[in-house]
């Protein structure tokens, strides 16, 4: 399996005209680096089609890792949109509705994006692995096949020079989103996905991953305007569901689980000397509904459950739970007992 050039390679190798090369060496580099870089028109193009199909033109600048911003304006035109509540209002419904939407979905992201897809921590049918896809695609964090290849790259390298979105290595912002702004970030890893890549149905949430999140804003718009007409009472409408419901559970949703990147490497207790820089949080395993429990996890990634101790708190784990007495899943793995009592090596900052 081919690995991704280390930064520092891949840096030297997207610029090789450097200050130090001979004029006439100079000159020739940027004329065959014009040459491979596509026209404007046809990058411009591409952006756009890939807003509709991820899978949309030719990949010429994959290994790109600048911020690419034409294919980032609907991140941030859903963070702009959150200001229409100035105008649309807010309601007792709507805000009830956008608190629901991020508990469903943070599940759908927390316990099966991330230990089901990523680590398959426990075992579940066609139907529920699809189910809970869709739920998850509706996040707006791309299709689980993405998802799931990027955790697995961040755990093979953690905290490494190819860690994806280390904030030991390139910081905060980088690690919070800039990482997932580039070509390079846009691009899903087949190599790291084959066990989920013989399922078209998870190729058709990753390829279309504008699909649902669209679908869930209809629903929302429509639902609000059905009960704006039949039960005005409520005080809510098509426009203040699809601002509170979609907009601000949304971007909520999506800062909440970033700060594990960004936060959970730097902030918190170590009980596991683990090869990186991953920490237990208990704030952000109340947000993330058990996933602050983060240097637990580096720890033996494979668990369904992450909060070792009663007091270590894992919505997640405990929907797991409740999902395999229903016989929805089935299988969770547990934390192997001699890797709770064994503190692995000691490395200061939990880095090699």
């Amino acid at each position: 399996m081919s690995l991704p050039m280390p930064v520092s390679a891949r840096a030297s190798h997207s610029n090789p005209c450097t200050s130090e090369s001979a004029p006439e060496s100079r000159t020739k580099c940027k004329e065959a680096m014009t040459q491979t870089t596509p026209p404007l028109p046809r990058r411009i193009g591409t952006a756009l089609a890939r807003w509709l199909d991820s899978s949309a033109g030719a990949a010429l600048d994959d290994d790109d890792q600048r911020i690419d911003w034409l294919r980032t304006l609907p991140f941030i035109a859903l963070h702009l949109a959150c200001v229409a509540v100035l105008w649309v209002g807010v309601s007792g419904f709507a805000v009830a509705t956008a608190v629901l939407l991020y508990v469903i979905r943070m599940f759908a992201i927390t316990g099966f994006y991330h230990r089901y897809f990523s680590h398959r921590a426990f075992r579940a049918s066609r139907t529920v692995q699809f189910v809970f896809a869709a739920i998850g695609a509706s996040s707006v964090q791309r299709g689980p096949l993405w998802w799931a290849a990027h955790h697995r790259n961040h755990h093979r390298h953690a905290d490494g020079e190819l860690d994806p979105h280390s904030p030991v290595r390139r910081g905060f912002l980088w690690s919070h989103v800039g990482w997932f702004l580039t070509p390079r970030g846009f691009r899903t890893d087949w190599s790291m996905i084959r066990d989920l890549a013989r399922f078209p149905e998870l190729r058709l949430l990753d390829r279309f991953d504008i699909l649902m999140p669209v679908v869930l804003a209809v629903a929302l718009y429509v639902l609000g305007h059905y009960l704006g007409a039949v039960f005005p009472q409520l005080g809510t409408s098509g426009m203040q569901l699809v601002v509170w419901g979609f907009c601000i559970s949304t971007v909520v949703l999506f800062h909440a689980t970033f700060m594990i990147n960004s936060l959970a490497h730097r902030f918190g207790s170590r009980r596991f000397g683990t090869h990186d820089a991953s920490r237990n949080n208990w704030l952000l395993a109340l947000i993330t509904f058990g996933e602050g429990w983060h240097n637990n996890h580096h720890r033996f990634p494979g668990a369904a459950r992450q909060g070792l101790h009663w007091w270590e708190f894992d919505m997640t784990y405990y929907g797991l739970s409740v999902l395999s007495w229903l016989g929805l899943v089935h299988d969770l793995r547990p934390f192997p007992a001699n890797l709770r009592s064994a503190p692995g090596p000691d490395l200061e900052g939990g880095l090699p």
